[in-house]
């Protein structure tokens, strides 16, 4: 089991579950030391106090609050631990509330809360058992690393997972993020749903950092005095490139039904006009799609008129032969 992060209780009504907080989630970033490239030492970041320039030791060094110009007033570890607050050590649930009215956004970390003890396993099991026959999730309030926070309480694979959320008041109105209103069509909407549909997947276990995996490459080739990994192509080519939103969804349906083996039969592919720039010019990529269709059309003529010659052909020796 991960080490423990915190140790309380789950307070539940009249009922409390012994309990520990362990992370639900593993880093595997890549991490790299701050070195002087001269001499590849190690750059360390050191504590100095600001009024006689010595460094100090951690144990040398409190929390302070700066209530005004020149006056701080420290606060211990035990006078924080010590606070008359009845979520300093338990993680009091508050209330229930539907699953799906929870906003994504306000979840922030996500931690696993395992059992205290064999005194902890039947209220532990209550509470699960509890969550897992209702639609709803809890809503609890703690206290950790210096503030009271919101947490929200739910099954996952049969342990009871806490995330930690935002306040109402910390999450952004994303109103004046939002772009000017523009028209979309139905046509539009239905391609976009179609390709959501052609994308759909049963799990995200296939998904892996390719960023990691490239960077380790380099790390790798560093190592070892070898060439760096050539960089992926393409990016250049797409800049300034003029979108035909509903070209590009065709073509998006298109490339997801080619990738699951689909023979593409029923795809919804629609007539376009070619996307003209500011100067008028038929823009390059629209170009090609239009020489494109003509050199078939061409190809579709002369494979008919190379059939009618080889008809008439035939007709001409049966009636020589009946002659």
């Amino acid at each position: 089991m991960p080490r423990p992060l915190w140790a309380g209780a789950i307070s539940f009504g009249l009922v409390t579950i012994p309990v520990k907080i362990v992370s639900a989630t593993e880093d595997h970033d890549v991490h790299f030391h701050r070195v002087h490239l001269t001499d590849m030492g190690r750059v360390r970041t050191r504590k100095v106090c600001e009024l006689d320039d010595q460094v100090v030791s951690q144990d040398e060094i409190g929390k302070g609050y700066e209530v005004s110009t020149g006056e701080t007033v420290t606060v211990t570890d035990e006078e924080l631990e010590q606070m008359p607050l009845p979520t300093a050590k338990a993680i009091e649930i508050v209330a229930f509330v539907d699953a799906d009215s929870i906003d994504p956004v306000r979840i922030s970390g996500s931690y696993y809360l395992a059992a205290d003890g064999q005194v902890a396993a039947k209220p532990y099991t209550l509470l699960r058992k509890a969550l897992e026959r209702s639609s709803k999730v809890a809503v609890a309030k703690f206290a950790w690393h210096g503030r009271e926070r919101l947490g929200l309480l739910r099954i996952r694979e049969g342990a009871i997972v806490l995330h930690s959320m935002k306040w109402p008041d910390e999450v952004r109105n994303p109103q004046e993020l939002a772009p000017r209103a523009v028209e979309v069509g139905d046509e539009e909407i239905e391609q976009a749903l179609q390709l959501a549909d052609r994308m759909t997947i049963e799990d995200l276990a296939g998904f892996h950092d390719e960023y990691r995996q490239a960077l380790e490459a380099i790390i790798a080739a560093k190592s070892e005095g070898k060439p760096l990994p050539s960089p992926a192509g393409g990016e250049e080519e797409r800049k300034g490139e003029v979108v035909d939103l509903m070209a590009a969804l065709n073509a998006s349906v298109k490339a997801a039904k080619d990738s699951r083996g689909e023979d593409g039969e029923d795809a919804t592919v629609h007539e376009m006009r070619p996307a003209k720039k500011a100067d008028g010019r038929t823009a390059p990529g629209k170009k090609r799609a239009a020489s494109s269709k003509t050199a078939a059309a061409k190809k579709t003529t002369a494979r008919s008129s190379s059939a009618k010659k080889a008809t008439g052909r035939k007709t001409a020796a049966k009636k020589r032969s009946a002659s």
